[in-house]
């Protein structure tokens, strides 16, 4: 019997697993992951930024989490040696709507809290020689970390202090009781008095497991980069954002320098036709069938049909993906889009069809379940770790 048993080895698993071993220290306590090592979903398929928290409605948690989450994340890298670059970010406005739009920006992140620098085109040009701009937001606080290696220290971290984890365990049965949950793998069932899942693109699968009828499905969306050729490496100094379109769901395409010295471009946002569908060609059938037939994915995806045209323009062909990055940066060529992994969000949908914009958690007796943790999730994992940790402790109280 297990004091506390964790569902899912990314960042979040693995930063919640960390806390609740310090915070219980002589409590047993097993993270079961079903891939063969940590961080092989989200965490590792991402543009690796620490977040400042710019786009986030003030007061939610992805505003109050992410701003603690900065600070807190290098923190942990100074302390476990993990390499990472305080490069800050630029919004990058190319018209006068997008001025319109910055100003918006520029307001929402003194509500937040943010050290930022209003920047005129000749101040945007000095900073970035290579960028077209009429003016910009400068954020001095965010950076860029490879997060696959945040969660193995995390993980480090949680054995040292003598936490138990178990990879190739995929849970396939979950049964919650008075006294217990049982948790079933394809291997064995283990007993624990608390479970906590952190299962991302499965979070509404694993919540059907204990018998509950969520009211949101997980709708993956993939996000494709191209890498940029070895002479570009130092072709920005900053991370470069657009200012994004408020009628769109997502943020737009930017130029990301990477903590290995590359510099990516991208996502874009296309539905994904599996939920760890990273490929064009990786199709589910009962994905598929689960997608379709959901009344809130449904509403979502025909409420954003223009703009999902539009993606799914930019995903097959190259020159219209270049379109959207040459609006700021001309000098990049069709040549210079190289293949990079891509990366795979899962965004809880309501059946109303709305995308839930929030973290969410959902709750039993004896569970806690992480159920819609998009960006910034990687950047808030310390402070969503405890939050997670915090709830644990409610129900130990009850």
């Amino acid at each position: 019997m297990y004091d506390f048993i964790l569902i899912g080895g990314g960042i979040l698993g693995m930063s919640t697993a960390m806390q609740l071993q310090q915070r219980y220290p002589d409590k047993r306590i097993l993270l079961l992951e079903k891939e063969s090592g940590p961080a092989q979903h989200q965490t590792g398929h991402n543009s690796g930024v620490i977040h400042a928290g710019v786009y986030y409605t003030p007061g939610s948690l992805k505003a109050r989490f992410c701003l603690e989450g900065n600070r807190r994340m290098k923190a942990f890298c100074d302390e476990q040696q993990v390499k990472y670059d305080v490069c800050g970010k630029l919004l990058v406005a190319t018209n006068d709507l997008e001025m319109q739009r910055m100003q918006a920006l520029w307001e929402r992140t003194e509500a937040n809290g943010l050290e930022r620098e209003w920047l005129s085109a000749d101040a945007l040009r000095e900073r970035e020689p290579n960028i077209t701009g009429i003016g910009a937001i400068f954020v001095p606080s965010s950076g860029i970390v490879n997060y696959a290696q945040v969660t193995e220290a995390m993980a480090r971290v949680f054995q040292q202090q003598g936490g138990e984890i178990r990879y190739g365990q995929a849970v396939n049965a979950l049964l919650e009781t008075q006294q217990e949950v049982r948790v079933s793998t394809e291997q064995e069932t283990f007993t624990t008095r608390y479970l906590i899942s952190c299962s991302g693109l499965m979070a509404d699968r694993v919540v059907r497991m204990l018998g509950l009828k969520p009211e949101f499905t997980i709708c993956p969306f993939r996000g494709e980069y191209y890498l940029l050729p070895e002479q570009h490496n130092q072709i920005v100094n900053h991370l470069i954002y657009p200012i994004p379109d408020p009628s769109m769901p997502f943020l737009g395409v930017h130029l990301t320098r990477m903590i290995d010295g590359t510099t990516t471009v991208g996502p874009n946002a296309v539905l994904a036709l599996k939920r760890e569908g990273y490929r064009k060609s990786d199709i589910s059938p009962r994905d598929m069938l689960q997608m379709f037939t959901n009344p809130g994915i449904v509403k979502v995806l025909l409420k954003n049909l223009r703009p999902g045209l539009v993606e799914m323009k930019n995903s097959l062909f190259k020159s219209a993906y270049l379109e959207e990055v040459r609006k700021y940066c001309p000098s990049i060529t069709l040549q210079d889009l190289k293949p990079y992994p891509a990366g795979v969000r899962a965004q809880a949908v309501s059946r109303d069809g709305k995308l839930i914009d929030d973290f969410l958690f959902i709750n039993t007796r004896r569970t806690v379940n992480v159920c819609n943790a998009p960006s910034p999730a990687a950047t808030s994992s310390l402070p969503i770790g405890e939050h997670i940790v915090n709830q644990v402790s409610e129900l130990l109280a009850d």
